[in-house]
């Protein structure tokens, strides 16, 4: 039984591919497009499809179009009603409804040789809850809630996963929606909508919420499963905040006041489910599931023995749950996900040919775990590019910007470096047998979906990754599935006494994650970031940059770039200005002295 998954009509298109019950492959399209989630949300995008991770799905596996037994298209037109009769302001989403019901020709001409028949439309919560509670390990009899904007007529699936089953169990109708609250608190607060919701949830961390009881009478649990979360008024709780202002305490506390409402509202739920189902394993999806604040809450809290995250939990993820929902329907109960690396990789040689062309110096270490750790003990920040891509959006250690945790100065470091805002934390990898003796939450976490609190004792030795409120969002690395990121773990803690590295994805600010070894190098090249380790090799800065000023020499008949400093001749003006604009900040190449080493191991002045 051979499934593609699709995913196309709202946000973060993607494709999966799922045979005889296994997931094969699953991509997002931003990752081949270069565009932030693939497109915005619009109802004049709707048409547009993954085409480009589709086709890599199916050449992941050798298939052509024509070779597949069925399509799941993660979302059902029959299912949806006008949006004016459902309480939503969107004069257009007829035209969405409309490319929806057209998706089977708008396949057909993506994928040359498929049979549009074999397209089946998967309600949209439906295929978030299966890539949950099929995707989930160990969870044959569980519980799992989504919750998101909005799918057909709904914003919210409560349901239970008994064997190859999936049940419904009860499902908010719109226009009460979680998640579209949180999208408009998300546009009030001067970020982008469907896309910086994360923000409001770093932002919240500032701020008290103090308005709480006001939130509480627009969204609540009703005590039926279901909640109200319509009409509030943004405006009479704060100003709203332009993209170029900065934000001020009333910003932080209203997200702070939301967060909380949120919180209490997702618990409640959970609660219902449990009382309803009894079941040990919570499973959740849809974008709401990647608030790891309310995530942490609801395992801490909540009724559930063990609550499990989908990690591509948003509308990507519904490509995957549907191909598997298909599945279970025609095969018997799938295979639980192998993991979240499912995307595009590279072999060695692959890798070489790409360095090569791109002219780039470059060498093979003997162990490049220990050439990375050996430069993150030294303070460098490293661009780690390893094995297939992440599955999701985060980075996990394969498109990963690696740095020293002990120096409090590489938060910031790290948001300039990627242009982002200053409020916002950055992530610790931490080996799996470690965690327990630094953090206090779900354990293991290894799709950085929950958030731990920092033990006192580490606090000052790894402030990096400590959020303003005590917490840190961890990634646990097992050796068994991540062997060569726990060996540079490893290596790390051997020279610093630090089993903790700085984790954040590889990318800048507005732009997807590096996927490919030509957007890793594109990135090297123009963010100050000190050595690229892309598969066994690296790439060092200096390096680089020196090769860079041999050349502009070598064109201008100058001499060559000797020993740290470019000498160039009479009459070399325009060599020297070139040699000039290729420099690095001295920083990027030796360490800066804004960013200063500890003058002992394992923690900082």
């Amino acid at each position: 039984m051979r499934v593609l998954g699709i995913n196309a009509l709202f946000h973060d298109p993607a494709a999966a591919l799922v045979i005889d019950g296994h997931t094969v492959a699953a991509a997002e399209e931003e990752r081949f497009s270069r565009r932030k989630h693939g497109k915005r949300p619009v109802p004049f995008a709707a048409w547009e499809m993954p085409e480009h991770a589709a086709r890599w799905c199916l050449a992941q596996a050798g298939l052509r179009p024509q070779d597949l037994d069925a399509v799941a298209y993660s979302f059902d037109p029959t299912l949806a009603r006008p949006a004016d009769t459902m309480g939503l302001d969107d004069p257009w989403d007829h035209l969405r409804l409309a490319y929806a019901r057209e998706a089977p020709g708008f396949l057909h001409t993506a994928l040359p040789g498929l049979d549009p028949d074999i397209v089946r439309f998967v309600p949209h919560h439906m295929a978030h809850a299966a890539s949950s509670a099929f995707g989930a390990p160990g969870a044959d009899s569980s519980s799992v809630l989504v919750l998101d904007g909005r799918g057909e007529r709904t914003s919210h699936l409560a349901a239970r996963r008994v064997g190859a089953r999936l049940e419904p169990l009860y499902g908010q109708e719109l226009p009460h929606s979680l998640g579209l609250v949180y999208e408009e608190l998300t546009e009030h607060l001067g970020f982008l909508r469907s896309s910086d919701e994360f923000k409001v949830m770093a932002l919240a961390s500032h701020g008290r919420p103090r308005m709480l009881g006001e939130l509480r009478r627009y969204v609540h649990a009703t005590g039926d499963g279901g909640f109200r979360a319509a009409g509030v008024p943004w405006h009479e709780l704060c100003p709203p905040r332009r993209p170029d202002e900065a934000w001020t305490q009333d910003h932080a506390d209203v997200a702070a006041s939301a967060q909380a409402c949120l919180e209490e509202t997702l618990l409640d739920l959970a609660r219902w489910l449990h009382g309803h189902t009894h079941d040990e394993v919570l499973t959740l999806a849809g974008g709401v599931a990647l608030n790891c604040v309310a995530n942490s809450r609801i395992a801490r809290e909540g009724p559930f023995g063990a609550v499990w995250v989908q990690p591509a939990a948003g509308d990507a993820g519904t490509a995957l749950g549907g191909a598997l929902l298909l599945s279970a329907e025609r095969g018997g109960a799938p295979d639980p996900m192998p993991g979240a690396a499912l995307g595009r990789g590279w072999s060695d040689a692959e890798l070489e040919a790409r360095l090569k062309t791109a002219a780039v110096p470059y060498e093979r270490p003997d162990d490049v775990t220990d050439t990375v750790a050996e430069a993150l003990a030294d303070n460098a920040v490293v661009a780690w590019f390893q094995g297939r891509s992440e599955y999701g959006p985060r980075a996990l250690g394969h498109r990963s910007l690696l740095a020293h945790p002990g120096h409090a100065g590489n938060l910031e470091r790290l948001n300039d470096v990627k242009g982002r805002e200053q409020f916002r934390p950055v992530a610790p990898m931490v080996l799996a047998e470690r965690a327990p003796d630094l953090f206090d939450g779900p354990l293991p976490s290894p799709y950085m979906l929950f958030v731990h609190d920092v033990a006192p004792e580490w606090r000052e030795r790894i402030p990096a990754v400590v959020h303003v409120d005590g917490t840190a969002r961890i990634q646990t690395v097992d050796a068994t599935t991540e062997p060569l990121v726990a060996r540079m773990l490893a290596a790390f803690e051997r020279r610093t006494g630090l089993p903790v590295v700085v984790n954040t994805s590889l990318n800048t600010a507005g732009r997807p994650m590096v996927d490919d070894p030509r957007d890793a190098l594109e990135c090297f090249g123009s963010a100050p970031v000190d050595l690229l380790a892309i598969g066994p090799f690296v790439v060092r800065r200096a390096d680089f940059f020196a090769a860079r000023r041999d050349e502009a020499a070598a064109s201008a008949g100058q001499s060559s770039y000797r020993q740290g400093s470019y000498e160039p001749t009479a009459g070399a003006d325009d060599a020297a200005a070139l040699a000039d604009d290729a420099a690095p900040p001295d920083w990027a190449a030796h360490g800066p002295a804004r960013y200063p080493t500890p003058d002992h191991q394992g923690g900082s002045r």
